[in-house]
Parts: C-alpha cells; structure tokens; sequence
C-alpha cells in the first residue's frame, strides 16, 4: 500500500486474532504496519508478529524486487512488530539495525546473544540520511514500553509514530477512527499520560504533515484532531459532559435502579448517556468511554460483603489507569447490609480530583418511593 512517493506500507492485515494482547477483543482485526522507504539506502521501518513474517517478507520481495535493504529502524520491541527481526536478519544479512541501546538490549533478551548484526546505536535527537530522506530520531519512553523511539522524516514531514496514534482493526474495515484508537489508547497506554504529554510537547515543535503508527490507518488529514484527542486522553480530560452508568445486578434490581437513572437523565435533556452491564459487556469498551465522558455512575449490589466481583475489577482497571478529574455517582443494594458505596469510596481514594455525588442511592432489596427518589436526585444532582 502507498504511503506516499517512495513510501510503501508492507505490513499485513490480521483477521484471525481474537484478544490482541490476550485481553483486548477485536471484532475487526489488526493491523501490523511495517513502512519502506524507498531513497538511496531503502530502510524498513519495523516488523510484525512472527504469526505474518513470511507473509510480510514475501510483500517486502515484492516491493524491492532485485534490491536489498540497507537499514532496518527497530522502533519498538514488543513482538507484535518485532517478532520477525531474526528472519529479516537471516535474509537480509548486510542490512543494519538501527535502534538505540536499550533496544539493543531486548533484542538479545527475545532472541539471545547469537543472533548477529550490524548495528547503528542512535541517540535522542540522532539524525540518519538515506538520501533524499532525512530522519530524526526522538525517544519516547513508556509510550508505551522504556525502548520506544518515534523518527520524524525531515523531508516529507512524516512522523513513524511506533504504537502512538495507533488504533484496533485491520485496514480494510470501516469503523471510525475516535472509537477504537480510544479503546486503544486507554487500555495499553492510559496509565501513561504524563509520558504521551511529554511526547506531545515534542512533537508540537514539528511540522507534521502525515503521521504512521504501526497499527491502524495512515493518518493524512485533520491531524489537530487527532493529536487533540491524545491531548485530551493523556491529560485526564474528559471529552465530553456526558454520563457513563455502569452496573451489575445479581437478581435485577440493581439492575432496574440503573436503568431508571439512565431513563431519568434522557428525561431531563442528556445528550450522552450510556449505560452497561459490566458482565456482559467488554469492559474495555465502558472503561474508554468512561474516559471518553466526564461523570460515571457505578452501580453494585453487596456480595460476599464487598463489591460485586465485576464492579470491582472494574474500579482497579481504572485505578490501574490513574483515572481522574471526574464525577462520581453510586448506586448500592443490599438486603441486610448495604456496603458497596463505602467500599467503592475506599477502593477510589488514591484517585485524583475525584468528585463523589453527594446524593448515594441506597437500595434495599427492590426499588420503592424513597430510593426511586433518590434516583431522580443523583440524576438532577448529575445534570
């Protein structure tokens, strides 16, 4: 596929992969971007998952013909773009890698000591000519691993972003980009915003024309919007003055409590409000949108005497992201005991610039008059 003159994409589509990362469902694929540039000193920037690397060695024959690659740019080392260095280096032995020292590093942790090249170490702020070309090479600590750097084609004002601006699906599907590059972005990079932001301001100082990451399309048009909503994602900021309800119910009641504050919001003029079921629905689906809007509404019966188990898990995912800046609301059940707010505030406390509702809905057993009233409070309260 071409990127641009002289610029073409060999990475391959995967459709048969379920959980990348053997979390994340992908309906739609993935895909493994690996670029050519075509100049003096052709360069590969990155491989693919071992499951593709013949295919992916056959669609870089198909572009060089009867040439050979000079450099190959190691930009990342988790094995989704990385897996297919030792093939590469066995078919191409007079090509040199060229990555930095702790890359280096991890190429002899996956592949051993053996495994033999020559090697270009570059530096943050290194530059490498091909030719017409000329790349910058810019560190990019855990964004999303230590090892990541991202190099800015001087030239033609490209950015080879590694997994930033990344999103799930192969590139054959149609679904919108903000979706699941936000899906992305908060499940394997979220807990990483003040290293993104780092990586914004720096990006900031360069004339950007076109941005290739190593997973989804090439991105060529409206790049404010896309680099607003890394902005956004990295810096904790809500989107949108919408409402997440996420909620889990053992008999239905907590259940119905949920869906009567979701009734109650669109009643009253909200816009954007979602609600889901988080035993049935992919949690990293509610967790992005939970990011995506600036209130979120968790609703757990009592179990055991603590928070429904997927309520739970639920709350350390986003703990895990260092969730912040937002409104939080509580619905709670129980027939005897009632304890899930509490709890839902003790597992949050570490949390920054979090806002607890002051109206709780407490339910005991079923819905009558005072919770149903207590429902519509914490949706005025809300809104």
């Amino acid at each position: 596929m071409k990127v641009a003159d002289g610029i073409i994409n060999v990475g391959v589509n995967d459709r048969k992969i379920d959980l990348f990362e053997g979390l994340y469902v992908v309906p739609n694929g993935i895909a493994y971007n690996s670029y050519v540039v075509l100049d003096d000193k052709i360069t590969v920037f990155d491989t693919i998952d071992s499951r593709y690397g013949d295919e992916w060695l056959a669609n870089l024959d198909e572009v060089l013909g009867e040439k050979t690659p000079d450099y190959l740019v190691v930009e990342h080392m988790e094995p989704d773009h990385s897996a297919s260095i030792a093939k590469f280096v066995a078919k191409y032995p007079e090509a040199k890698v060229v990555a930095n020292a702790r890359i280096f590093s991890m190429i002899a942790q996956f592949f051993g000591e053996e495994l033999k090249f020559d090697k270009v170490e570059i530096k943050d702020g290194d530059e490498l000519c091909t030719g017409r070309h000329n790349f910058k090479f810019v560190f990019a600590p855990m964004v999303h691993w230590p090892e990541v750097m991202v190099a800015y084609d001087i030239t033609d004002k490209i950015l080879f972003s590694a997994d930033a601006f990344g999103k799930f699906g192969a590139l054959d599907c149609d679904e919108p980009w903000d979706d699941e590059a936000r899906r992305y972005y908060i499940g394997i990079v979220g807990k990483y915003g003040a290293q993104v932001q780092t990586l914004l301001k720096k990006a900031a100082a360069l004339e950007i024309d076109m941005i290739c990451p190593l997973h989804g399309p090439v991105l060529t048009e409206n790049l404010g919007h896309y680099i607003s909503l890394y902005d956004k994602w990295s810096s904790y900021t809500p989107e949108t003055d919408g409402v997440v309800i996420a909620y889990t119910s053992i008999y239905g009641n907590t259940k119905k409590a949920a869906e009567l504050l979701y009734d109650k919001l669109v009643e009253k003029g909200c816009s954007d409000v979602k609600i889901f079921d988080l035993a049935r629905s992919d949690k990293y689906t509610v967790l992005a949108q939970a990011f995506r809007c600036s209130k979120l509404v968790l609703a757990s019966p009592t179990y055991n005497s603590e928070l429904f188990p997927h309520t739970r898990a639920f709350i350390d995912m986003l703990c895990e992201r260092g969730y912040k800046n937002r409104t939080v609301g509580i619905i709670e059940n129980g027939s005897w005991a009632p304890v899930a707010a509490n709890l839902t505030r003790k597992r949050m406390a570490d949390l920054k610039n979090i806002t607890f509702a002051e109206n709780t809905v407490t339910v005991k057993s079923a819905l009558n008059a005072e919770s149903v009233a207590s429902v519509e409070a914490l949706a005025d309260e809300l809104l």
